[in-house]
């Protein structure tokens, strides 16, 4: 199943005991497939990967998988520290019925070129569906090179990039640099409409749990190349886009959720709500935006 498109991210619910909720998980599967997105990202940074223990992270992929139900592409989040570990879940993930993984440098040590080179070759390696190279400097304090990035696609099965830098040019030279037969996917939210123009072939966000008709109805405006209609509806939405990236992810997703009446959960600690005065600040973004 080709992944491309809108890829909505998934929060990872908890229930009042701090353990993760598959029911409300499943539900939420649920919520966004009918919304219309056109994959599923379980375990990405609104997932909050790096709380979650081994078993626990086997039960959000398959509990996504089970919900999906092969309507939509699972992608699923196979990060950790040690190479080792990684390459587990990426097997993990490819015999629970991903139809691709998703893997970033994730660093305590920097890394260097080799090291991540060997890291993503024993990944490639490991499993036959496609890996997603994942550049996101604002989380691993790396930003992978053009000719780097460019490189790594040349390892068997790796045909998907996420970029998450805020280098407007970075897309642009990333389609000139790599194969036809890699795609290359928006990563930050605000660079959605450059991104778009300079070739992504789609675009990986959370945003959809809070504001799916507005990113639904620009990528439709995309696909279709009416430009003037993607940059009202990628207007309209800029400030919650900003918002989301600006205060954390999985607290602005399940305040946005609350909100507007749909069950988010609770956090894994360390994470907490936003405090009252964020979460009178999202009410008014939603309230202009008259998704409340």
């Amino acid at each position: 199943m080709q992944m491309n498109g809108i890829v909505g991210y998934l929060l990872t619910p908890c229930d009042a005991r701090g353990q993760v909720d598959h029911s409300l998980l499943a539900q939420h599967v649920e919520r966004l497939i009918n919304l219309g997105v056109h994959g599923l990202c379980p375990l990405g940074s609104v997932g909050c990967l790096p709380y979650l223990g081994d078993e626990e992270r086997d039960a959000v992929i398959r509990t996504t998988v089970a919900a999906a139900a092969g309507r939509v592409p699972v992608l699923a989040g196979v990060s950790s520290l040690s190479t080792a570990h990684t390459v587990r879940h990426a097997r993990f993930a490819q015999e629970a019925g991903a139809a691709a993984i998703q893997v970033l440098p994730s660093t305590y040590w920097k890394l260097t070129e080799a090291e991540i080179f060997e890291y993503y070759r024993q990944i490639a390696e490991s499993v036959s569906i496609p890996v997603m190279v994942y550049n996101n400097p604002f989380t691993t304090g790396l930003d992978l090179s053009v000719s780097f990035l460019s490189k790594l696609t040349e390892l068997p099965n790796i045909s998907l990039i996420k970029e998450a830098s805020p280098d407007e040019t970075k897309i642009s030279r990333l389609r000139e640099a790599c194969p036809d037969h890699v795609s290359i996917f928006i990563g930050l939210n605000r660079m959605a409409k450059q991104g778009f123009q300079d070739g992504a072939a789609g675009w990986c966000t959370a945003a959809p749990n809070v504001c799916a008709p507005f990113i639904l109805n620009f990528h439709r405006c995309v696909a279709s190349g009416d430009w003037a209609g993607a940059e009202h509806w990628f207007s309209r939405q800029s400030e919650l886009l900003n918002f989301l990236m600006d205060h954390g992810l999985p607290r602005t997703v399940t305040a946005g959720l609350e909100l507007s009446g749909v069950a988010a959960g609770h956090l894994r600690a360390p994470l907490s709500p936003l405090t009252p005065a964020l979460n009178d600040a999202m009410r008014d973004i939603l309230k202009t935006m008259e998704i409340i």
